[in-house]
């Protein structure tokens, strides 16, 4: 069972049974956000929300931080962390920043440049 990144594309963790299990409260809450009671709840007060849903340390900070990698190696699934990221107005082009290290309008460049070639 490999809970590693993936050697043939870096920066990339698998999302296994292990991560699924690993992740499975925070990816619980973000599902929750489906409800804009529970986007309101959480934004009200973010901590007594994580508390809530029983989330770790690790996953306590990645929410914090609104770091989408960190969300990511403490078993956040792709598809559930975007309602998390969507309460704070982030989209696909911010997380992709984040992933390659970028400000978003160079990432954007990037995506522009790649698109003439």
């Amino acid at each position: 069972m490999r809970t590693t990144s993936d050697d043939t594309i870096p920066g990339t963790v698998l999302f296994d049974g292990a991560m699924a299990r690993k992740g499975y409260a925070l990816n619980k809450m973000c599902y929750s956000f489906n409800d804009a009671a529970n986007r309101a709840a959480f934004v009200a007060d973010e901590d007594a929300y994580c508390a809530k849903y029983g989330l770790n340390a690790e996953q306590r900070e990645a929410v914090r931080s609104r770091n989408v990698l960190a969300l990511l190696a403490a078993g956040g699934n792709a598809y559930y962390l975007a309602k998390f990221a969507g309460i704070f107005g982030l989209d696909m082009q911010d997380i992709g920043a984040q992933q390659t290290g970028m400000t978003k309008e160079a990432f954007k460049a990037k995506l522009v440049a790649a698109g003439r070639d």
